[in-house]
């Protein structure tokens, strides 16, 4: 279209940008504002649900009177196209604020987060829910206001507009249940918030996959990175309300946009408790009490007999010591003994009491499986981890050279020592110590066993380990897994879990103590296995 052009009594000065409609700055000549008129695009007008979701959205939009909701002033058609005209924003979305760092410090970034909130509890007073909450529909106008736009896949309870069992809006933001068609509520706002309200507290988008099958599979099994916004300052009761908005299951979730408006007017206002506050009465730390005075000060002290009494408890401990030390650490080539004893396990960092065990250095590589089992390989992969294989085809390479595949547990004690830390490491999220896709340095494929190596070994990254435990698979893991095998996979097979992600996955505090669960003859080229066996 040749600009200027007149649309009825607006004027069309700058094109915008667009898709499926066409965005033009304009002038409305009647009362000289200057506003912005979308148009459906001549294809997308040949398009009956294109064209019932662009008239739903001004229908829906133009009853809006919120200030942190944009503005719809007219829409109609025009020589056989819709259109619809809004107010004109300067400023920038949501997206650009966050890459170009405009977002200011944790308070700022807090009212961003009440006024998308403020504007979502609004919409849903309505009884519509949005669908489609992302950086992109968010504006912030130079002036600081913020407001919620595009309307396009909204749902009103007297409209449907989506093909049976089609899943609207952005992959990366979509909850759980929209991906297993388990049903829409208001709830799926509340989880595309969460995720919106991470990045806007960390810089980063949670869901980071780099096909849909991988941004499906994070969105159902792995929750939001807590150390990630543990690193970038933000407070333990914040973190809170990202994870509860962000919970798999629904009724886990905050239930209205009102609670977290409310929530969030008392974070702003200091009215939030301190981390220790927060925890339950059991893990909070026991306050520090002085020795009574009679303790700390002998007046009347009798050094000769407190000389022997100390005397014979280093006697008698030396003899304890001495009859009762432990031998050497029993060996198995290629592996590390861990002993028995108690470690910190799960999100929660419960104490778990193990046996002692012994767990293979590194994954199994293509050398030693086949030189066990008998098969070939490809010349130059030798060192890479074995992949591509069933449960049942680790079983068999482990009983033939006698161990057997690690317990979940096994395998987390392995990786996070006695007192549960994140990684082999430590708690640092630090991408370049793993084979992962945010590592600059690795290669995004498969690398050899050895490549990032220690302390003992990294269980990180590079191949996802298979670890026996049988599990019961959650509806939407049936309905991830049942997409991509033949036949589809069922509740009524064997399933299992892995551990650990994969070169493919970028790194997440969950790799240490989360598992997925896969069935037992899925393979894959980005999963593989270690091995354990019983210690001494």
């Amino acid at each position: 279209m040749e600009l200027p052009a007149a649309l009825g009594k607006y004027e069309l000065l700058e094109f915008l940008g667009g898709g499926m409609s066409h965005v033009y700055r304009a002038r409305d000549t009647m009362i000289d504002r200057t506003v912005v008129v979308k148009i459906l695009t001549d294809s997308s007008c040949q398009d009956a649900d294109a064209k019932a979701r662009f008239l739903q959205e001004a229908k829906l939009a133009g009853g809006f009177q919120h200030e942190n909701i944009v503005s719809v002033f007219d829409y109609g058609e025009f020589d056989g196209k819709p259109f619809i005209v809004m107010e004109y924003l300067q400023g920038e979305d949501l997206r650009d604020a966050i890459r170009n760092g405009h977002l200011g410090g944790m308070n700022d970034r807090l009212r961003i987060a009440l006024n998308i909130a403020q504007a979502l509890d609004y919409v849903h007073g309505r009884a519509i829910v949005h669908r489609d909450v992302k950086p992109e529909n968010i504006h912030i106008a130079s002036n600081g206001k913020v407001k919620l736009m595009d309307f396009g896949i909204a749902k009103a309870p007297d409209l449907s507009l989506t093909r049976t069992g089609m899943a609207m809006g952005t992959p990366y933001y979509m909850s759980p249940e929209q991906i297993s068609g388990s049903g829409i509520s208001h709830l799926v706002d509340i989880y595309a918030y969460g995720l919106l309200l991470f990045e806007i507290l960390t810089g980063i988008r949670s869901v980071r996959g780099e096909t849909m099958e991988q941004v499906f599979f994070q969105i159902l099994n792995y929750p939001v990175d807590v150390a990630a916004m543990e690193n970038a300052g933000v407070p333990p009761a914040v973190r809170d309300l990202v994870v509860r908005c962000t919970a798999k299951k629904p009724e886990e979730r905050p239930q209205s946009f009102g609670a977290i408006v409310e929530e969030l007017r008392g974070l702003l206002a200091g009215d939030s408790k301190s981390a220790t506050q927060s925890l339950p009465k059991a893990a909070r730390p026991a306050p520090v009490q002085a020795a009574p005075a009679a303790q700390v000060v002998e007046k009347k002290s009798k050094t000769p007999l407190w000389i022997g009494i100390a005397a014979a408890v280093v006697i008698v401990a030396g003899l304890a010591f001495w009859m009762l030390r432990p031998g050497p650490a029993p060996a198995a080539p290629g592996m590390v003994y861990i002993p028995a004893g108690t470690f910190l396990a799960g999100l929660e960092k419960k104490p778990t009491k193990l046996r002692a065990f012994f767990i293979d250095e590194t994954e199994v590589s293509n050398a030693d499986f086949c030189k066990t089992m008998g098969c070939s390989i490809e010349p130059g992969k030798e060192s890479l981890p074995k992949v591509g294989i069933t449960v049942a085809d680790a079983r068999a390479y482990a009983t033939k050279i006698g161990k057997r595949l690690p317990t979940s547990l096994e395998w987390e004690r392995a990786l996070r020592g006695t007192q549960g830390a994140l990684f082999p490491w430590g708690d640092q999220l630090d991408a370049s110590k793993a084979n992962v896709s945010d590592n600059p340095a690795a290669t995004h494929e498969l690398m050899p066993v050895r490549s990032f190596a220690g302390p003992p070994f990294n269980m990180i990254g590079n191949a996802w380990e298979m670890v026996d435990d049988p599990v019961t698979p959650s509806a939407t893991a049936i309905a991830m897994f049942a997409t991509v095998m033949t036949p589809p996979a069922t509740a009524q097979e064997p399933w299992i879990t892995m551990r650990g992600g994969s070169f493919d996955r970028v790194l997440e505090a969950g790799f240490s103590y989360d598992a997925s669960s896969i069935p037992e003859r899925f393979s894959a080229r980005n999963v593989g296995f270690r091995c354990a066996k019983d210690g001494f």
